[in-house]
C-alpha cells in the first residue's frame, strides 16, 4: 500500500507558542488511521496541516513539509482551494448549510460552476447512498438539512465531503457529539468508505481507534510518540508513555 502523505519534520507554531515539535510520517491510501492522545496534544492541529486550515488563523506558522501525491502542499505553487477539494474534511459538530438536504450535497460543485440538473441529481443520490443516507431522506431531499437528526446531519456533512470525489476525508472528532447509536453508523460507515477513500480520524476514543483504524498515532505536548498498526500499538507499544495512556494512567 503506498504513501499518500509524507509528512518532514513538520513544526507549528501560534505566536511563540511550539503546538507540533518536528513531525514525521508516513499515511498510507486507503487506510484509516487514528491520531489518539490527551487533549491540547497537537492531534487536530496536525490534521487541519493536512489540508492547510491552520492558514486561516493569522499567529499560525509553519515549518518543514508534508508531500500530497508527491507534493510539497506548502509549497508556493499550491492551489489551496484545490487541495482542500482532495482533502475534505468533517468537524466535531454536524455543520449542515441551512439549506436543503439536496442543496447542501450540491453545494460544492454548484461553487465550482456545474449546473447541469442531471449531473447533479447523480452526484447527490451517489453520495448520500456512499453516506448511507439515501434510504433515510430520498422522499424529502427539499427538506432543510438542519431538520436531521444529530447523527444524520453528520452523515450529510460525510455526502457532501463525498460529492467532490476527495482523495481524503478528515474526521475531527467525528463523533464526539453524537449519542451511541450514530456513532455505531459512522463507524461502520468509516469501513465502508475506506474502500474508495482515505480517512484520518482524531478521535478521543480509544476504544474507537481500536475498532475502526488500521493504524494508530499517539500525539504527547506536540511531539509524535508512537505510530504503528494498530493492534501493535494498543497490545504491545513501544513506549511506556503509550502504554502509560492506553491503560489510562494519564490523559
Amino acid at each position: 500500500m503506498e504513501n499518500l502523505f509524507s509528512i518532514n519534520k513538520l513544526s507549528l507554531w501560534y505566536g511563540d507558542n511550539q503546538a507540533l515539535k518536528e513531525i514525521s510520517m508516513n499515511i498510507k491510501q486507503n487506510n484509516v488511521t487514528a491520531f489518539i492522545g490527551p487533549s491540547g496534544c497537537g492531534k487536530s492541529t496536525f490534521l487541519r496541516c493536512l489540508n492547510r486550515m491552520n492558514d486561516l488563523i493569522d499567529s499560525c506558522h509553519v515549518e518543514g513539509e508534508i508531500l500530497f501525491q508527491g507534493k510539497n502542499i506548502y509549497g508556493q505553487s499550491t492551489d489551496v482551494v484545490e487541495l482542500r477539494t482532495k482533502v475534505g474534511m468533517v468537524f466535531q459538530s454536524p455543520n449542515p448549510f441551512p439549506m436543503s438536504i439536496f442543496d447542501n450535497v450540491a453545494y460544492g460543485l454548484r461553487c465550482q460552476g456545474l449546473k447541469d440538473k442531471k449531473i447533479l441529481n447523480h452526484v447527490v443520490e451517489e453520495s448520500l447512498k456512499k453516506a448511507a443516507l439515501w434510504d433515510e431522506v430520498h422522499d424529502r431531499l427539499n427538506s432543510s438539512g438542519l431538520s436531521l437528526s444529530g447523527g444524520q446531519q453528520q452523515r450529510l456533512c460525510i455526502a457532501r465531503a463525498i460529492a467532490l470525489q476527495p482523495d481524503v476525508i478528515l474526521m475531527d472528532e467525528p463523533t464526539s457529539a453524537l449519542d451511541p447509536i450514530a456513532t455505531a453508523k459512522i463507524e461502520e460507515l468509516i469501513q465502508e468508505l475506506k474502500g474508495d477513500y482515505t480517512i484520518i480520524i482524531v478521535t478521543h476514543s480509544m476504544q474507537q481507534a481500536a475498532r475502526i483504524s488500521d493504524t494508530t498515532a499517539f500525539f504527547l505536548l506536540g511531539d509524535l510518540i508512537e505510530m504503528g498498526d494498530t493492534t501493535q500499538v494498543f497490545h504491545t507499544p513501544k513506549d511506556k508513555r503509550t502504554e502509560d495512556y492506553i491503560t489510562g494512567r494519564f490523559g
